[in-house]
């Protein structure tokens, strides 16, 4: 419209004097309309900028055109639905609780039992990470990843459900010395492997290139025959085809796991994945966490330890004294562990080799170097 008048009104202007007075009264009755469709069509985009920076979240903003989820509307659970199946969030249906929020155990209607994380309504970030999981475990279907059931962003309420692990988080076994004893080395072996092919399929396998950031044993849930599902996507970060290192200066997650280059300098790629899988399977074999604060007395440094003890041959002494398997078998995976926490990125192994070392033990493997924060001298 704006185009149409600039050309009448060029035109007007190019029109003899006997006719200038007829022009003018033309480009009057054309430029008045014209100013006042601009002025409505200006008020109303701010207008709308203005009420869309308050409004709450909605399905659309689950989607954007880098990671779009087919049939969205299908991962949708109406509050009611959650409401009925936790007991309205009644405290006997509690799981646990985080940093963001609550998850409660519960049944839908066609019996399916779920873990509902119901996320604070004050959690900003909480909500990034929401959308952030729905967005990425929609996409990826694995036997050791946990599966999402549905999503509901009803008013002030957030909450992702997926599906319901019964044995809980690895954590819970591992440290903890009752039950601890249920974990032979039979359910340890699954444990290690599932991990290991879960991430080597969030690597390479999807065909996307995924960063989980956050692997740890609270984030390694175990079903009834003691399987492990990666959980807790939160933080995951889905790296373009170009991309191998992204530098961030807000550094997440868990020190302890975290590798050197991410935790010291804000850059992480798949090996910095590879380094807490090998923290993991290191307290895998000992039954000991890494602290990752190190505070002398009061926090171990599990990686120190372990690295004096491969060093002077006694490695099977740290290993927790409840496992009855090879010795050969200890300290093959001792090994392995090792080679994940270099602390050059470049001297880790991939996860796609990590399964096979695990797999084939005809393998030979490189001699390791001192780990990454090793504070011992």
């Amino acid at each position: 419209m704006l185009l149409y008048y600039l050309i009448i009104f060029e035109h007007s202007m190019g029109v003899g004097l006997w006719n200038k007075k007829k022009s003018s009264v033309t480009a009057l009755a054309i430029t008045i309309p014209v100013a006042a469709v601009l002025l409505l069509a200006i008020f109303c985009f701010c207008f709308y900028k203005n009420v869309s920076r308050g409004r709450k979240i909605s399905k659309s903003d689950m989607v954007n055109s880098q990671h779009k989820i087919e049939n969205v509307d299908s991962f949708f659970i109406d509050i009611s639905v959650l409401r009925a199946a936790t007991l309205n969030f009644h405290e006997a249906t509690k799981l646990g609780e985080g940093g963001f929020g609550s998850v409660y155990k519960g049944v839908l209607p066609d019996g399916q039992e779920v873990a509902v994380k119901r996320l604070s309504q004050s959690s900003e970030q909480g909500l990034e990470q929401l959308k952030n999981e729905l967005v990425l475990v929609a996409k990826l279907q694995h036997k050791n990843l946990v599966r999402v059931v549905g999503v509901c962003l009803e008013g002030q309420e957030k909450l992702l459900v997926y599906e319901f692990v019964p044995n809980g988080s690895l954590d819970t076994f591992l440290f903890d010395n009752i039950k601890r004893q249920e974990l032979d080395w039979t359910k340890r072996q699954r444990i290690i492997n599932g991990v290991a092919r879960g991430l080597q399929y969030l690597h390479y396998d999807s065909q996307l290139t995924i960063v989980h950031r956050d692997l740890k044993a609270s984030n390694i849930l175990l079903d009834s025959a003691m399987n492990p599902k990666i959980s807790d996507f939160g933080l995951a970060r889905l790296f373009r085809v170009d991309e191998t290192t992204v530098a961030t200066s807000r550094v997440v997650g868990t020190y302890g796991y975290m590798a050197p280059e991410y935790a010291m300098h804000g850059f992480y790629s798949i090996k910095s994945d590879v380094f807490s899988f090998g923290v993991l399977l290191l307290e895998i074999l000992t039954g000991r966490g890494n602290s990752g604060s190190f505070d002398g007395e009061h926090d171990e440094d599990l990686l120190s330890t372990i690295w004096e003890h491969w060093i002077t041959g006694t490695i099977t002494e740290i290993m927790d004294p409840l496992l009855d398997c090879p010795t050969y078998e200890i300290i093959r995976h001792a090994h392995v562990g090792l080679l994940c926490v270099q602390e050059n990125p470049i001297n880790r192994p991939r996860m796609s080799e990590v399964v096979i070392m695990l797999s084939i033990d005809t393998i030979s493997l490189e001699a390791p170097s001192k780990p990454a924060f090793y504070l011992r001298t």
